[in-house]
């Protein structure tokens, strides 16, 4: 069997359990050759990011309601459509073969037959697909939610955006790889030479990073130590701490930036799990943390200082709602990137002068 379908499918099924596809890939990808771990790459977010397309096509051919089949069959025939609507360069009838040989090797032999049926029958060409969502593969909440927001056009683009495969930008500045969006970031806060800063929310730290390069005396914290101990080649002292309770630090700094957790809705061409996990009600809880972070944040900031405000989410409660709840209005200097206008993925900034 193929090593790169292998390792697609096993990473697949780990994704829904919970895991997270990119850290996933880099670990369970890095025995393959090259050629193998760059199809495995494809076929893992190929199949994330058109979920609703597939499984659209799976009901089409089989009958079935996707949700209704074993997860291991689920996946090979995503796996199997996408093959076959979407790489040209795969030969259909190594596209069906290695799916019904997934299922077996899964211990899945009785779906053996129904994998081969339904993908025989899966000719290329084009779908009359029921509604937006699912043609532009994107859970009907959402997608709603941002043609509220942004309007139908800019909705459409952002969705379209996720479907494609996100371009690989270095950071001139620190030669590290980061979005090309994620860049402007840091900027916004006009660091000089000698400025004090505070990075509150810093792992993985590339923003940190720039922050250096531009001459700040940085501080990077994070909750997770596990995250902040792989910062150990900044050249700054990292604190594990909760930025939502009272923060120990008694001097004041020049510059902080709060990039705080948030839905990654900005992201979901890199992070297309996201999409299929999010709901509603997380939206609130995520809000609630923000406004702490960002409280917690300005209390810090010296006399004539700047604070940014940032998330990589398109989401008002995590954006605008955030900052007029903490500061009774909006700044004048407020930020965004969409997917599908602006190049990379998506964010929100706001700049916070100090009081």
């Amino acid at each position: 069997m193929s090593p790169a379908r292998i390792c697609a499918f096993e990473v697949l099924l780990a994704v829904e359990e919970g895991g997270y596809a990119s850290d996933l890939l880099l670990a369970r990808a890095a025995p393959l050759e090259a050629r193998d771990a760059a199809l495995a790459h494809q076929l893992v977010f190929g199949v994330l990011r058109r979920r609703a397309q597939i499984d659209f096509l799976i009901a089409h051919f089989s009958g079935r309601r996707p949700a209704s089949l074993d997860p291991e069959v689920r996946l090979a025939l995503r796996l199997g459509l996408y093959q076959l609507r979407h790489l040209d360069r795969i030969p259909r009838h190594a596209a069906v073969a290695e799916s019904v040989e997934l299922v077996k090797r899964a211990r899945k032999r009785s779906a053996a037959g129904l994998v081969n049926a339904v993908l025989r029958k899966a000719e290329p060409g084009p779908i009359a697909w029921p509604d937006r969502a699912t043609e532009w593969s994107m859970p009907a909440w959402l997608l709603e939610r941002w043609e509220r927001l942004y309007g139908l056009e800019a909705a459409a683009a952002a969705a379209r955006a996720a479907l494609e495969e996100p371009e690989t930008s270095l950071n001139p500045v620190t030669g590290s790889r980061q979005d090309i969006g994620a860049q402007t970031v840091v900027p916004l806060l006009e660091i000089q030479p000698g400025h004090t800063y505070l990075d509150l929310c810093a792992a993985p730290g590339n923003k940190t990073a720039q922050a250096i390069a531009a001459g700040a005396r940085a501080i990077a914290c994070d909750r997770n130590w596990k995250r902040l101990r792989a910062l150990a080649d900044l050249n700054c002292p990292r604190v594990v701490l909760d930025g939502t309770l009272s923060l120990p630090f008694h001097a004041r700094f020049d510059r902080i930036l709060v990039d705080a957790p948030c839905s990654g809705t900005g992201t979901l061409a890199r992070n297309p799990e996201i999409k299929w996990r999010l709901q509603p009600s997380k939206l609130e809880s995520l809000h609630a943390t923000q406004v702490r972070l960002l409280a917690s944040a300005r209390e810090l900031l010296a006399p004539g200082g700047k604070l940014v405000y940032s998330t990589c989410s398109l989401e008002a409660e995590e954006n605008e709602d955030v900052v007029r709840e903490v500061i009774g209005n909006l700044p004048r200097d407020l930020w965004r990137r969409l997917p599908g206008r602006d190049a990379g993925d998506g964010f929100f900034a706001a700049v916070i002068p100090s009081e």
